[in-house]
């Protein structure tokens, strides 16, 4: 009995003598790091998908950058002005994408076909890629939405990077937005003293209380 004991330690201390294996230890992935938009041409091509008051129809054309008379211009396909935002109407711009069977796709999955052979084009979509704006219009003083088809989310990133930063937007998540700012003008007294201070500030959120107190600037 005390031989078989013996034999089990050694078999235990020879076991655990062997070398073990290194483990595969995977190098920490570091965060990527979200890099800029390229920057945007001039001029680039859209297609103007409504949303401006008197301009329902939707059609192809061009977007351009005119920083002389600060504003951005839409243009038919034969280079003539339709429409255009000034900069400083612009109170907000983001990304948007809708996925949609593309037409030769619709077209094919109608003709009938032996066996459903044509089955698998209903299921053929494509994404496509528009900028949308919210802008102020400066001729009715109502605000608005429109947006404008481009060829890809890399072009829609770098026009929205450039008329955002041309409209002097803030970063709000994915999109840009006009932050409002709020001019409070004050009137604080001394009963002590019987001396009063009048001033405005420019604030971006406030909270009133009685006596026109005015705190968390």
């Amino acid at each position: 009995m005390r031989f078989c004991a013996t034999l089990l330690l050694l078999g235990a201390l020879t076991t655990g003598a062997y070398p073990q294996r290194p483990r595969n230890v995977e190098p920490p992935s570091s965060s990527k790091t979200a890099t800029a938009p390229a920057p945007a041409p001039q001029t680039v091509k859209a297609k103007y998908e409504g949303g401006v008051v008197g301009y329902a129809r939707k059609q192809e054309g061009t977007l351009t950058f005119d920083d002389v008379n600060n504003r951005l211009v839409f243009r038919n396909k034969e280079q003539k002005e339709v429409l255009f935002i000034p900069y400083l109407a612009v109170s907000a711009t983001y990304p948007d994408t809708q996925s949609r069977r593309p037409t030769a796709a619709t077209v094919l999955g109608s003709v009938p076909a032996p066996y459903g052979l044509n089955f698998p084009a209903l299921f053929i979509k494509k994404k496509y890629r528009y900028l949308t704006i919210n802008y102020e219009d400066p001729d009715t003083n109502l605000g608005g939405i429109t947006s404008f088809k481009l060829s890809n989310k890399e072009t829609v990133a770098s026009v929205m990077n450039a008329l955002a930063s041309k409209a002097g937007l803030t970063q709000r998540g994915d999109g840009y937005v006009r932050r409002t700012v709020v001019r409070l003008f004050f009137v604080r007294y001394a009963p002590i003293t019987g001396t009063q201070e009048i001033g405005c500030r420019d604030v971006h959120q406030i909270s009133l209380h009685q006596n026109a107190r005015v705190e968390r600037f």
